[in-house]
């Protein structure tokens, strides 16, 4: 089933609560009515935008083009070995959902990403990450319109290019390719990861360690630092972790040695944003109807009535006073329309 609606209001498509509007909206839960679709006209990449589960979004104005939103549903193995079980998960599923199926399957691979906001479709584009995972690492293949074209694609996990938090799908195939199903590899024997955070700790507390007792520790985490959309409306990490060379890192240490840096490489390490954001004296300052959480300093919120404009303007001044204290700029997880 395929609907259009016309200058449609995405104040409930964004989990920041922005009432903006777009030009078109169109909803698709079957690939061959959207394929059916973006062949009957000439689509501009650059008018078109795509959207799950909106918890990565920050409109700042009315969107003048076509949104696309696709609710593919379905969660089937599709073929299995020794080691892993590959599952084809429809676009639409809502992630935690599916995390919460692999868990009480026994699958490893997602765990650590419990309770991430947004919908399976987002995951490949954002390479959504938390507590030492990336979704990238267990992708086996992406599945996905091509809207300029008008074909079904089929991408392999080498293809999409991923990174931290990004992907070829943010960068040359911006808007271009609408991801309908998603296939994860996930381990029948999974290795647990512990060493992020207060993981280790929480499961501790929890009892055996499973994959159960690591979701629930995650979940516990993330609840007691992160506020709910639907309570106090946020995109989550509004920031990323900036990675710079250690060198950079080693100067900073010897004059914040509390600073919270993880190794990439031999060369490079990430800083803590939120510990940056934090150190500046930013956490828990409301400024108009945006604010940055008391409890998380990455994450900016909507205090009530925020306009898009409002909670931007609040994450520059964040960026020019950590810049100006520590030389470091941060870059916005969270796209800014």
């Amino acid at each position: 089933m395929i609907e259009i609606n016309e200058n449609f209001s995405l104040k409930e498509y964004n989990t920041f609560g922005i009432d903006v509007t777009c030009k078109y909206f169109v909803k698709c839960d079957q690939e061959s009515e959207l394929l059916e679709f973006v062949g009957s006209y000439e689509l501009d990449p650059e008018e078109i935008l795509l959207l799950g589960g909106g918890s990565n979004f920050l409109f700042t104005e009315n969107f003048d083009g076509v949104v696309f939103y696709p609710v593919m549903q379905g969660c089937e193995i599709v073929r299995e070995d020794d080691k892993y079980v590959f599952v084809r998960v429809g676009s639409g599923v809502v992630w935690d959902d599916f995390v919460a199926w692999a868990v009480e399957h026994g699958y490893g691979g997602v765990e650590n990403l419990s309770l991430v906001p947004g919908h399976v479709g987002a995951t490949p584009v954002q390479n959504i990450g938390a507590y030492g995972m990336e979704v990238g690492e267990c992708i086996d293949r992406v599945e996905a319109v091509d809207i300029v074209k008008g074909e079904r694609v089929t991408i392999d996990a080498e293809t999409c290019r991923f990174s931290y938090r990004d992907s070829i799908f943010k960068h040359e195939w911006k808007n271009r390719f609408l991801v309908t199903y998603v296939t994860f590899r996930l381990a029948k024997h999974p290795e647990f990861r512990l060493h992020y955070g207060s993981v280790k700790d929480e499961v501790n507390r929890l009892g055996e360690l499973s994959l159960k007792t690591i979701r629930q520790a995650i979940i516990r985490i993330r609840e007691a630092k992160l506020p709910d959309v639907k309570v106090l409306p946020n995109a989550g990490s509004f920031f990323k972790n900036p990675m710079v060379e250690r060198a950079v890192a080693d100067a900073l240490l010897e004059k914040y040695p509390a600073l919270p840096i993880y190794t990439v490489d031999e060369g490079h390490v990430k800083l803590a944003a939120g510990w940056l954001i934090e150190t500046a004296g930013w956490k828990g300052k409301v400024v108009g109807h945006a604010g940055v959480h008391d409890k998380q300093a990455l994450v900016l919120v909507n205090t009530g009535g925020a306009t898009g404009i409002e909670i931007a303007h609040l994450a520059n001044e964040i960026k020019k006073s950590v810049f100006l204290q520590f030389g470091v700029w941060l870059e916005p997880e969270v796209n800014v329309i």
